[in-house]
């Protein structure tokens, strides 16, 4: 059974058991890109056009809470760089007792199933679920499918992917999209977790738009969501286009005609 306060910091995170989620941790990945350098505009524009958490590591919390305009807050808990000898080696970067003191309702952890790290970083979110379990902190796990001969998109290993995470105690899983709604289907059924997207690299509107329609048809539960809205032109109109189809159900279309972006031809 979800402890009370697990799920009452889930709420917090969520509207409704769904999540529009952006993440801004990328500046231990790639450093201050676009949108990072004055990143309290950016979590005032994305929690202001909708969002209902934004996610960083912990040493940037002093940056987050008087600019999140009351919504969630979640610190992710390890990390690489894209210059180090190998990206898909997250090392542990913080632990639940330091993520509560910067203030955070949730915590979050990236593990590359099928990749050469995959067996510490099944243990050491198997020590975070635990620890989280303690003080009644949901976890968010990132689970991709990365790895040598392992294709990210294959909706057999996303599905593995997500449900490893629920076996190792989360409380809400992203993944990869699988590129299709129907084949998504699968990748929600695989686990009782609630299941968000990652956004990948970033696309047009439309195409960002579209794939979060489709996630939705296949039953998901939302998106976490980081460089298709924090390094858009106008973070806060996708978070709001965004917003209106995971909390609203609106069509592709209608989010963002709603939302004021110009639709592509």
């Amino acid at each position: 059974m979800t402890a009370t306060g697990t799920q009452a910091r889930l709420e917090r995170i969520g509207t409704d058991g769904s999540y529009v989620i952006v993440p801004m941790d990328h500046g231990i990945t790639m450093g201050a890109v676009q949108g990072l350098k004055a990143i309290e505009s950016t979590i005032d524009g994305v929690t202001s056009g909708g969002a209902d958490a934004v996610l960083t590591q912990k040493g940037i919390a002093p940056r987050v809470h008087d600019n999140k305009n009351g919504k969630g807050y979640i610190v992710h808990l390890n990390g690489s760089t894209t210059i180090g000898p190998d990206e898909n080696d997250k090392r542990l970067t913080g632990t639940v007792e330091e993520a509560i003191r910067a203030g955070a309702d949730a915590v979050s952890f990236h593990i590359n199933v099928g990749s050469d790290h995959e067996p510490d970083q099944i243990t050491q979110l198997s020590e975070v679920t635990a620890d989280a379990d303690r003080f009644g902190i949901p976890v968010l796990a990132m689970a991709y499918a990365r790895g040598p001969g392992v294709d990210p998109e294959d909706p057999e290993a996303l599905g593995h992917a997500v449900r490893l995470a629920e076996e190792l105690g989360a409380d809400l899983v992203k993944t990869g999209y699988s590129g299709d709604a129907d084949s998504f289907q699968h990748v929600v059924e695989s686990t009782r977790l609630p299941v968000v997207i990652a956004g990948g690299s970033k696309g047009t509107d439309r195409e960002t738009i579209e794939m979060v329609r489709g996630a939705v048809d296949a039953g998901g539960a939302g998106i976490s969501m980081g460089r298709s809205i924090f390094q858009h032109e106008n973070p806060e109109a996708i978070a709001a286009a965004v917003s209106g189809v995971v909390h609203d159900d609106l069509a592709a279309e209608e989010a963002l005609e709603k939302a004021g972006l110009a639709l592509e031809a």
